[in-house]
């Protein structure tokens, strides 16, 4: 017998990040959850699988949307016509969902409440789960679980942050010890995005995110197929990533000319391309070294990232997250060199006089009250953010003044 172990799908998650810097990039990828969670459906099918296991946030916080639910229902169908069964429990993105309360679930999917409870998936193997009754859930689950059925496969569904991970908040809280002791065979969890395996004996495995959403859930990703042979459960990672993201770094100190920095850039792109396993890929790409061209590259950046976009497309479907610059400038001892050092030097000066910075300030606050409310709160969450976004803003336009200016000096 085979099962399928997945969490934290939240399908039609939106791309805001991608969308404020790359609306084109941001339509390209916009369907990538969807677009994986069919692809998980397909391998559940071609396994041919007993049931699919979705250890919370199938869905994603307060986004609502029909065509969201209509399209689970459809992939949910998809399954039952297999013969698949679906075993649900909620997380803390489904507990705030209004789709989640909504929506006439097929009789071939279970979802578990917040009581917890077990189901029977076959004579010899037993699927038990408890899901979060709302968005905070302080406190462990653990009490809410019934005992394993004795002389049988018991496996365990629960959304949990275990004991803490970076980047993820603390959510019925526990331990991998906890978990050992309770008996069960399989502990099939999620919440945290990264995949790894806590344990095989019992096995604790948190599957990670099937579809990565931004730079930071970066690489390949999949769930988890589950075989039980008389008693015994194997574990393999299967891909299902349709879109994946990358961070990559290419030294130009050897880039002479624009044409030799094209070049780089076309046969670095191909070797990236020929990495990633998934249809598309989304690139964050940091240029560095210390290319003779260091200040005219700096003055075009824009240029660089428009070209930089066109060649990885080229190369088959990549795209450009963002073109970051970590050039250190060739020695120099030209006259105008070094009016640009002092410049710098001047600026650098000016950027910390209390008139200057309460002058930005006012700008920056001025640009913010444009904005929606909740943008203004995702940019600006609070005082020290403003100010930080000031000083990066000040010292942004300073390499700039630099930048043109150094680019004249060959």
């Amino acid at each position: 017998m085979k099962l399928l172990h997945t969490a934290d799908i939240h399908l039609d998650s939106p791309l805001r990040s991608l969308a404020m810097r790359n609306s084109e990039l941001c339509d390209a990828v916009a369907a990538a959850t969807r677009a994986s969670f069919s692809q998980l459906v397909d391998l559940a099918i071609s396994e041919d699988v007993a049931a699919l296991l979705v250890a919370g946030d199938l869905f994603d916080g307060r986004e609502r949307s029909a065509r969201t639910g209509a399209f689970l229902m459809g992939e949910l169908d998809r399954l039952g016509d297999a013969g698949i069964k679906v075993f649900y429990t909620k997380g803390n993105h489904d507990a705030e969902n209004p789709i989640t309360g909504t929506l006439d679930l097929p009789a071939h999917v279970h979802v578990f409440d917040a009581r917890g409870g077990r189901e029977q998936l076959a004579e010899n193997v037993w699927i038990h789960g408890v899901s979060f009754a709302d968005r905070h859930a302080p406190d462990s689950l653990l009490p809410r679980f019934k005992a394993p059925v004795p002389n049988a496969v018991n496996i365990a569904m629960l959304h949990s942050s275990l004991g803490g991970a970076a980047g993820h908040d603390v959510y019925a809280p526990c331990s991998v010890v906890d978990l050992a002791g309770m008996g069960f065979d399989y502990w099939a969890l999620g919440h945290v995005h990264k995949r790894q395996i806590h344990s095989e004996t019992p096995w604790v495995v948190m599957p990670g995110i099937p579809q990565g959403r931004d730079i930071g859930e970066a690489g390949p990703k999949s769930v988890t197929l589950l075989t039980i042979n008389h008693g015994r459960i194997d574990v393999s990672e299967k891909r299902t990533s349709v879109v994946e993201f990358a961070q990559s770094d290419l030294n130009i100190t050897d880039a002479d000319s624009d044409e030799a920095l094209r070049t780089m850039l076309r046969q670095h792109l191909a070797a990236l391309r020929r990495q990633i396993a998934a249809p598309t890929g989304v690139i964050r790409l940091s240029l560095s070294g210390r290319p003779s061209r260091h200040w005219q590259i700096l003055r075009d950046h824009d240029v660089w990232l428009e070209q930089a976009g066109n060649l990885a497309r080229a190369a088959g479907d990549l795209w450009i997250d963002k073109l970051l610059l970590d050039l250190t400038p060739p020695d120099a001892g030209t006259e105008a060199a070094s009016a640009a050092e002092e410049l710098a030097a001047t600026m650098t000066q000016i950027r910390t006089e209390p008139g200057f910075v309460a002058t930005a300030l006012d700008e920056v606050e001025t640009v913010l009250q444009d904005l929606p409310p909740g943008l203004r709160d995702r940019l600006m969450p609070d005082e020290a953010a403003r100010d930080d976004l000031v000083d990066r803003l000040a010292l942004a336009g300073a390499n700039r003044v630099l930048a043109r200016m150094k680019g004249a000096v060959v």
